[in-house]
């Protein structure tokens, strides 16, 4: 069909010249020429025969180890300030102490706003009180303890047995006798001694009759099992009823075909 197209037609289908041939910019593969295979026997007097030390193996350390060599330092200094701390540590050589360390009562857990007429008006009872010291940190702000010393061991014996656990401005207080002068081996509390978290709060008490994790778990997997036994009763029990109600059609059908009989046979018989 195409020779009966015009030529401006036929033109379209021409097929395209040929590509022009470029010679190789470069040898063929297949037609380079290679050096022979040979042996490494001429190569051997090149080798080193004496033998050096290997470099030393440069460790990098990991985060980890980082990590653990920087509180392992950090603990070190503080221990070391601690010991010196501990070197300059002098109880006895304190201007704002009371005159007898075994007529003075320690008192903790104050609230920060009890004054010292607050004090003396609750341990008055007890004794009579010589001296009464709240001691008060740089920005003046109280530290919520006191000393409180008495005219007679006696006096400061009875406030020791008797006032532990009084309640002082909404606070219950815990009391001691002063030991950092009458203890030789006593530390106070920032030198890693001390008596304990005194001032900081418990923890509520637990109420057995809470679950826990473990119980409300086992509970939670008694309910499950609970629930698909009633479904299996719920399901055994329709399955029952459609039974039940399947027997009595058939019955139904087996009585209704009987009385049919006997009017058949009734009838033939008249």
């Amino acid at each position: 069909m195409t020779q009966f197209l015009p030529d401006n037609l036929l033109s379209l289908f021409a097929a395209r010249p040929p590509l022009p041939y470029l010679t190789p910019a470069d040898e063929l593969s297949i037609n380079k020429k290679r050096a022979p295979v040979q042996g490494m026997a001429q190569y051997l007097q090149e080798f080193e025969t004496e033998q050096r030390p290997l470099p030393e193996k440069v460790h990098i350390e990991t985060r980890d180890e980082k990590r653990a060599r920087r509180r392992k330092d950090k603990e070190e200094l503080l221990a070391y300030k601690l010991e010196q701390q501990i070197a300059m540590w002098n109880p006895a050589d304190n201007e704002n102490a009371t005159t007898d360390p075994y007529r003075t009562l320690f008192v903790s857990r104050l609230n920060y706003e009890t004054t010292e007429s607050r004090l003396r008006k609750e341990f008055e009872q007890y004794g009579k009180i010589m001296k009464i010291i709240i001691p008060h940190d740089k920005e003046g702000k109280p530290k919520g303890y006191a000393f409180i010393e008495f005219s007679h061991k006696s006096e400061m014996s009875a406030a020791y047995k008797k006032a532990d656990g009084i309640k002082v401005d909404g606070r219950r207080l815990a009391v001691d006798y002063e030991r950092g002068r009458t203890n030789k081996a006593w530390l106070p509390r920032r030198l890693g001694g001390g008596k304990g978290d005194t001032r900081k709060a418990r923890e509520p008490r637990r109420d057995s009759r809470e679950p826990d994790d473990h119980h409300s778990k086992n509970g939670r997997d008694h309910r499950e099992e609970r629930s698909k036994e009633r479904d299996g009763d719920r399901h055994r029990r329709r399955s029952r009823d459609r039974d039940d109600r399947h027997n009595g059609r058939d019955r139904y059908d087996d009585r209704h075909r009987d009385r049919r009989d006997d009017r058949d046979r009734r009838r033939r018989d008249y």
